[in-house]
């Protein structure tokens, strides 16, 4: 370990490069080199680096206010909120500093709603394998990844994991103990696998049937990085009780939010949950700036098309890679290659030859570059990601 990182907790193991500032859909080290960056901070960096209207947002209000706490009104927050409300499902926001929290926020709602209805039994959350819902104990559990739960204790009652694509084991699981399914329309650390939109339509109609509330988990997924403003609206009469937020929506800001049907928010009253710095001014000035780009109807236009041209690629690299490469995988601009061996030194070449990806599941090689990219920068991706595969010979 270098001396530079020798007081770093050791939870990550980041590469050598450092990188000192971006611009669009690049990054640039110390040292002066080019990298095109195709995981964007993890579906983060939705309008790339450095994007001019968010640099202003963020500079007019850093003069003006920081920080109040939630003890007072922020007049940026409650315009977000009326602007998130008048385009969504959501009629109840709570902002939060990460999609974490506003995980933790979905949870708490969801059993507080019945325990407010008189039910106080149903407490049960489903969830699915390969699901990746935070890190914080709660979210783990959540979660169900046997990795990330190790070494912190004995798992938490009141969560039920159902294996991926089950369909005849959640319907025995959703019963009249059950607060709420909680779901990635498309699972981002799971290996970029998207539920089918036909399967998004049941599981509401299966929520309606049995009395439980329906949880989206569109912290990686949302905020156009499908083509829609999120990912469920693909799907038909397939709206949640409650979703999560973050990444996209603050543009790397960080921030996120926890988005409620009137209904399923209404037992959260003062005392319910809080937040220190959840949807403080600098962060809302940044989020509102995001959003009104990012809901525009023509930015999403551009979303679908280059998000066509992706997928295009991808799949001209599994049609000349047969021998490596099984399929493509995810939606829109949340995107993968599944190779038929471990993703990692495919990842650690792209990066080497000047291309940033991610890994996700076992054989992923996982995009979510920003939704800036044009047709060069798809087109560049795939050169090297063609060239990488063209000189790697995976483990057996």
């Amino acid at each position: 370990m270098s001396n530079a990182r020798q007081h770093m907790m050791p939870v990550y193991n980041p590469p050598a490069e450092v990188f000192e500032r971006g611009e669009g859909a690049h990054l640039f080290t110390e040292d002066g080199k080019q990298y095109l960056d195709f995981i964007a901070g993890i579906a983060v960096n939705a309008l790339g680096h450095s994007h001019p209207d968010l640099i202003a947002a963020l500079k007019g209000q850093t003069d003006k206010l920081w920080h109040l706490s939630n003890m007072f009104r922020t007049p940026g927050a409650e315009q977000l909120a009326d602007k998130i409300c008048e385009r969504t499902f959501a009629e109840r926001v709570f902002f939060t500093n990460s999609g974490t929290e506003a995980v933790e926020c979905a949870l708490k709602t969801a059993r507080k709603y019945h325990w407010a209805n008189g039910a106080p039994e149903r407490v049960d959350i489903v969830t699915f394998s390969g699901a990746f819902h935070g890190r914080s104990l709660g979210a783990i559990n959540a979660g169900g990844n046997p990795n990330y739960l190790e070494g912190f204790g004995p798992a938490l009652p009141g969560f039920k994991h159902i294996e991926f694509g089950d369909h005849e084991t959640l319907d025995a699981a959703v019963d009249d103990k059950t607060a709420a399914v909680f779901v990635e329309p498309v699972q981002g650390e799971g290996g970029v696998r998207a539920i089918p939109e036909t399967c998004l339509t049941a599981l509401r109609a299966l929520c309606d049937e049995r009395g439980a509330l329906l949880i989206y988990d569109e912290v990686q997924c949302g905020m156009g990085r499908t083509g829609q403003l999120f990912a469920h609206e693909w799907a038909k009469d397939a709206a949640p009780d409650i979703m999560c937020v973050a990444k996209g929506v603050g543009g790397g800001f960080p921030f996120g939010a926890c988005l409620t049907t009137e209904a399923a928010g209404a037992a959260m009253q003062p005392g319910s949950h809080g937040s220190t710095y959840g949807g403080n001014p600098l962060a809302m000035a940044v989020g509102n700036a995001v959003w009104d780009i990012v809901s525009a109807p023509d930015f999403l236009a551009q979303v679908r098309e280059i998000s066509a041209v992706m997928a295009q690629g991808l799949k001209s690299l599994e049609d000349r890679h047969p021998d490596k490469v099984l399929g493509v995988t995810g939606k829109g601009l949340l995107t993968g290659l599944r190779l038929k061996s471990a993703p990692k030194p495919v990842q650690n070449a792209c990066r080497e030859a000047g291309l940033l990806v991610g890994v996700a599941g076992d054989n992923v090689l996982r995009m979510a570059p920003p939704l800036i990219i044009d047709q060069t920068h798809v087109r560049d991706a795939v050169s090297i990601i063609d060239d990488v595969l063209s000189a790697w010979q995976p483990a057996d």
